[in-house]
């Protein structure tokens, strides 16, 4: 057999990495992500929003029907292929044209309201950087059949609650945008290119290529060489349909009456064509420059454009790995979300393991909210303590020969200076909750 032969038949040595911008959760990592969920969940029932939750992978028509052909996303970044059966799939590169899809074919939107919201993981082919990457997770909220300006209130309400809730209100700002009607957006396109052309010079590159197929995003473009011309372009709030402006005048006045500071950017117009009427997004400065951490706006076309009977909707959208790093940026982290233990049972002995075993799970049943660890694998009384103290639990509960003699069980403190207890089993659970309760920490 040759070298090369026997080379082939030998498993590669190399370690086998995750693909890049596609990154691992780590233990340490998720209590936090628990924390965040958690609280979203919460907000999301008490506004009586029901959760979907529907496939990662989509046909590829989905897509370019309701994000656009001519978007970076469609153009530059879904990850599309051909599958077995020569039908091209894509991993979804946002949320809303997959919750469409799934409300249409279940018929949730045959003269009915919805009020829905999802989770889960959504993929583009960018360039990865510091809380943003080629799979990413965003939390989504969606409302269909509502066509007044009340649902886009709730909507910006619902999301300044959980800011407040996290901590992070203070750090946010609200931008608003209104981009009227389909046929108000026609007529403003026409004067927007004409004033482009005549500054056809300082566009750059990427610019040029969207005059033809979607210049309204060319306002939102961040190249500083073109801030001056754009900021002198027309602005579509002076173009709006009557209807528009009524619809945005009344959301303006409720955000006023619940005391939700806003400021108005005529520039603001959304990446995905979809969008109509309100826009909005909440941006911060507290990551360096300025980004967004939740977006969204109205899309009353977008069923009627994917086959079904039109349907007035707005929606949003969060990236979770950019709020997590806002809450660590900022140290708003509570203890609660660090994923720590409370108690660590430790048997002193082999002896006393199956002991220590049964007391852990009784525990658990009289404390449902404790974070117990049942130390296993043995080892010398050393060892053991060793690893109760870095499994970082507040408390440690050990058991030994004596403690099973009396029916006792020793608690030590592994956080502060205080004397170890010797408690009887018989009232442990009390006793734990009211230390528990205590800031020991």
């Amino acid at each position: 057999m040759s070298k090369s032969q026997a080379s082939q038949k030998e498993p590669s040595k190399k370690k086998i990495q995750a693909i890049r911008g596609m990154n691992d959760l780590l233990p340490g990592q998720s209590a936090l992500w628990q924390y965040f969920e958690g609280q979203v969940q919460a907000l999301m029932k008490r506004y009586g929003y029901d959760e979907i939750r529907t496939p990662v992978v989509e046909q590829t028509a989905l897509f370019k029907r309701s994000i656009g052909e001519v978007t970076d996303i469609v153009e530059k970044e879904m990850y599309t292929f051909d599958d077995r059966n020569g039908d091209s799939l894509t991993l979804r590169p946002e949320g809303t044209a997959s919750c469409v899809r799934a409300a249409m074919e279940h018929g949730l939107l045959h003269n009915q309201t919805q009020r829905l919201w999802y989770q889960g993981p959504m993929f583009r082919h960018e360039r990865p950087q510091k809380g943003r990457y080629r799979q990413f997770h965003q939390v989504g909220v969606e409302a269909f059949g509502l066509e007044g300006p009340d649902i886009d209130a709730e909507m910006i309400l619902l999301s300044a609650r959980l800011w407040r809730e996290l901590g992070l209100m203070e750090h946010v700002t609200l931008e608003l945008n209104s981009l009227g009607s389909t046929e108000a957006r026609a007529a403003y396109r026409e004067r927007l290119v004409a004033y482009f052309e005549q500054h056809h010079e300082q566009l750059d590159e990427d610019s040029r290529r969207r005059l033809d197929s979607n210049p309204l995003r060319i306002l939102d473009s961040k190249n500083p060489e073109m801030a001056a011309m754009l900021a002198d372009a027309p602005k579509l709030m002076d173009h709006l349909d009557d209807d528009s402006r009524e619809h945005f005048e009344a959301l303006c006045a409720m955000l006023d009456a619940a005391g939700i500071d806003y400021v108005l950017n005529p520039r603001l117009v959304r990446g995905l064509d979809y969008y109509g009427r309100t826009v909005f997004e909440w941006t911060t400065t507290a990551l360096g420059s300025q980004g967004t951490v939740c977006a969204g706006g109205r899309y009353d076309g977008l069923v009627e454009q994917l086959g079904g009977k039109a349907t007035p909707a707005v929606g949003f959208a969060m990236g979770i790995e950019r709020l997590i790093l806002l809450l660590e940026t900022l140290e708003l982290v509570p203890d609660t979300a660090r994923g720590e233990l409370d108690l660590y049972v430790l048997p002193m002995d082999d002896a006393a393991s199956r002991q220590a075993l049964l007391l852990g799970e009784r525990l658990r049943s009289e404390l449902p909210g404790l974070r117990a660890q049942l130390h296993c694998g043995g080892g010398s009384f050393k060892s053991r303590i060793k690893k109760a103290d870095r499994s970082g639990a507040r408390l440690a509960l050990l058991l030994g020969e004596d403690e099973l003699a009396n029916g006792t069980a020793t608690l030590k403190f592994l956080r502060e200076e205080r004397d170890q207890q010797s408690l009887p089993q018989a009232g442990l659970a009390t006793t734990l909750s009211r230390l528990l309760a205590q800031d020991i920490a």
